[in-house]
């Protein structure tokens, strides 16, 4: 469930415009991403398949609930998980929801850096789930894109 809006096509005959730049030449006025500031959220998570939404209990311990065609999944907060997923959060930092590139500009350097992620947003902000094992590993590569993480 990530909203990230970084598919901006242009169409054919728009000449040379760049992504951000309307084909009059204009420049778009919708914000482009930035370094963020995250904080890893405390404890750590699991993944749980979601077949029957009515089954999932609204407790404490969730964290996100995704659906999808495919039915969805649950992040559950899980402190003894062996393969569980430590969360980073950006949302103390408002940004305009039209924001283009807020998740990619995480995401990005996480791929790059061969991590697997799972996310999930909200209105304010988006989740990104690493695998807690390589917590430390994540925020290294965070720190080198440019963002700030708090630990």
């Amino acid at each position: 469930m990530a909203r990230d809006g970084d598919d901006h096509s242009i169409p054919a005959d728009s000449g040379s415009a760049s992504p951000r730049t309307a084909p009059t030449g204009r420049t778009s006025s919708m914000p482009i991403a930035r370094t963020q500031n995250l904080r890893v959220l405390e404890g750590r998570f699991v993944l749980e398949r979601v077949s029957d939404v009515r089954a999932v209990a609204l407790e404490a311990d969730l964290l996100a609930l995704v659906l999808g065609p495919d039915g969805g999944a649950a992040m559950r907060r899980d402190d003894t998980a062996e393969d569980g997923w430590a969360a980073l959060w950006n949302g103390d930092d408002a940004h305009d929801p039209d924001a283009t590139g807020m998740l990619s500009a995480i995401v990005a350097p996480l791929a790059a850096g061969d991590l697997p992620v799972w996310t999930a947003a909200s209105y304010d902000g988006d989740l990104v789930l690493v695998p807690a094992g390589r917590l430390e590993e994540a925020v290294g590569v965070l720190h080198r894109a440019g963002h700030q993480v708090a630990v």
